[in-house]
């Protein structure tokens, strides 16, 4: 996972009485900024991926994706009792290429933080004598998934075409946040369109809805055919209770995605909790997995 967060400039010309003038300028360059990609899971180690931000004009090649993770950082993360430092380590994804990632010392894992439920977690991170710090809560696993069935997609000529529905459980009482993913044959989880959700509609609640597929956002996909799986596929869903902040940082990144070119949407504003200048998250997640395998 690497995070890409950039603004967005968008250049208007002004027409005058039928004349046209051409108003030309150099955006100025900014400086790069920490960015920070930080979860602990309940049963799962903390993994923080740290990058640095790229120019809106940037040429993006792998070479320059390589060239801005962000290494030798010092790490701490802590539960209140426990505080640990994370090592750095590598993970190869192409011929030349690797991903740079903190994580605990797998020669010294009984001395590690593995993530709870209702527990706060903290971080700090010191990069080129600044230190970026965030705070996050691994909830209770409240609101839940019953169960999970498919049906034939409706509106579609394709019979291979399904949709997966899940029956919700929320419990009385505002506040439970979540966010889910899909996992498809055993292939990488990937997080819903809109991947997360309050519950000011449904509180204390049980209800049916659909579960759309996981999207790639490192890849195009089709609007018109995201939602839907297909006969044969064994999917595994993934859904997580998280605290607000979390959930505001991912509200506003997706609302960015979505309106990224809409010269009529709302401006939007990241929603960061990293203190100290940094951009990015740090987030919590009591995660649940179910599943189905679809018959062909």
């Amino acid at each position: 996972m690497i995070s890409r967060i950039g603004l967005v400039v968008v250049i208007m010309g002004l027409i005058y009485s039928s004349c046209e003038k051409t108003i030309s300028f150099r955006p100025n360059d900014s400086e790069p900024v920490v960015v920070v990609e930080a979860s602990i899971e309940n049963g799962q180690a903390p993994v923080v991926i740290l990058s640095q931000s790229l120019n809106y004009f940037s040429e993006i090649t792998p070479e320059l994706l390589a060239s801005s993770f962000v290494r030798n950082a010092d790490i701490t993360i802590s539960n209140g009792t426990k505080t640990q430092k994370l090592k750095e380590y590598r993970q190869r994804i192409a011929r030349g290429y690797f991903i740079y990632y903190y994580t605990t010392d797998s020669a010294n894992l009984s001395a590690g933080i593995v993530g709870e439920f209702n527990k706060g977690y903290s971080i700090s991170i010191k990069v080129n004598e600044r230190e970026y710090t965030a705070t996050t809560t691994i909830p209770l696993l409240a609101k839940k998934i019953d169960s999970v069935w498919w049906q034939p997609a409706p509106n579609n000529p394709n019979p291979d075409k399904v949709i997966l529905m899940g029956r919700f459980v929320d419990p009385p009482g505002l506040g439970n946040y979540t966010r889910y993913y899909t996992q498809v044959d055993g292939w990488k989880f990937f997080p819903g369109f809109n991947s997360v959700y309050d519950d000011q509609l449904t509180d204390g609640t049980t209800y049916n809805f659909q579960i759309e597929k996981g999207v790639d956002r490192n890849n195009s996909f089709n609007l018109e055919e995201y939602p839907f799986f297909n006969r044969g596929d064994s999917v595994v869903v993934k859904y997580c209770n998280i605290d607000k902040a979390t959930y505001d940082f991912w509200r506003t990144m997706e609302y960015g995605y979505t309106n990224i070119g809409n010269p009529f949407a709302s401006p939007n504003k990241v929603l960061s909790n990293i203190k100290g200048g940094g951009l990015g998250y740090f987030g919590g997640y009591a995660a649940q997995y179910i599943s189905i395998i679809i018959p062909k």
